[in-house]
């Protein structure tokens, strides 16, 4: 999660509630007030929802810090977006309710860093470990940039190093640490690991981000979505919502690929009770609403109530044991 993002609004998009209108009155000073939309758009059910999806991770974290059990069992991927939830509630390492768990994330997290840098359970619990890698090496980036901790920061340069001589020619990344084919869902990861490292002060080579700006941009078609590998392919949701995420942490702000990806995203604003039905919705979500809060005004003004609704519904229907 890119560190400017207002610490509740990236919980609420994962533990929705409430019930808003399109386009309200509420939403329109949301849009002219950034700050005000924690309030007006995030009501106490929400606030109820957040608390108790923490717990619910809370109590499923391992004494060395790792979380399951699942098919993604010890998986540091998950280590490291359970510990980003904490964090995005106000936590950090050592402080705050879920200070000990985050020093746990850390800890699990760092006794998983090979000596080239890569963070992976052993063994990979994942066909894909530069997934893995890429989410655990945010969380890290995000820590240090709290703590100025001198072992994360050894830990984490190297990590950051076999991001960067991982990549392939092309510009992006794909499941293995080698630089040799590449796919959109891979390359936002690094990218935003990247980003993050950039955040906390630690060198990432100008090459690195310019290569896969490119690459990022030659993976988008016609339509204004993205195709999954250069080689050819037709857009979908999950995978569009991730490029336009990962030209945001390159620093692509104001450009036709940014507004022609958010423009082909709106035409799938959820409108109720949509999973099940759509292909990796969550991961498809947690891509679009870091999207469209990037994108601002009536792109998060749209969105944020839309699938803060389908997630709450969706939490009734399937009973959640939190």
């Amino acid at each position: 999660m890119p560190q400017h993002l207002t610490r509740r609004h990236f919980l609420a998009c994962s533990v929705a509630a409430g019930g808003t209108s399109f386009f309200s009155t509420e939403l329109a000073l949301a849009v002219e007030d950034p700050e005000k939309s924690a309030t007006e758009l995030i009501t106490a059910r929400t606030d109820q929802a957040i608390r108790k999806g923490l717990q619910y991770l809370a109590a499923r974290q391992e004494k060395d810090g790792a979380f399951g059990p699942s098919g993604y069992r010890r998986n540091v991927a998950v280590c490291a977006l359970a510990g980003m939830a904490m964090m995005a509630s106000g936590s950090t390492p050592g402080r705050g309710p879920y200070g000990e768990h985050l020093q746990r994330c850390v800890a699990y997290l760092l006794a998983n860093t090979h000596d080239n840098g890569f963070v992976c359970d052993a063994p990979a619990s994942s066909h894909g470990p530069m997934y893995g890698h890429g989410f655990a090496t945010l969380f890290l980036a995000q820590c240090y940039g709290m703590s100025q901790n001198e072992e994360l920061r050894k830990k984490l340069t190297a990590a950051i190093r076999l991001i960067v001589t991982t990549q392939n020619s092309e510009g992006g990344w794909r499941y293995q640490p080698q630089p040799t084919d590449a796919d959109i869902s891979v390359t936002v990861c690094e990218v935003m690991a990247l980003r993050a490292a950039r955040n906390a002060g630690l060198h990432v080579p100008n090459e690195t981000i310019d290569k896969s700006i490119a690459y990022v941009k030659k993976s988008q078609n016609a339509d204004g979505g993205f195709r999954y590998m250069l080689t050819g392919g037709p857009s979908a949701f999950p995978r569009s919502a991730a490029g336009i995420v990962a030209l945001y942490s390159a620093g692509v702000y104001d450009d036709t690929a940014i507004t022609r990806g958010l423009k082909y995203l709106l035409r799938h604003l959820p409108r109720g009770r949509q999973m099940g039905r759509t292909s990796h919705y969550y991961y498809g979500h947690y891509y679009a609403i870091q999207a469209m809060w990037h994108a601002g005004e009536h792109y998060w003004a749209s969105w944020y109530p839309a699938v803060r609704d389908d997630l709450t519904a969706a939490q009734r229907i399937r009973k959640f044991h939190f």
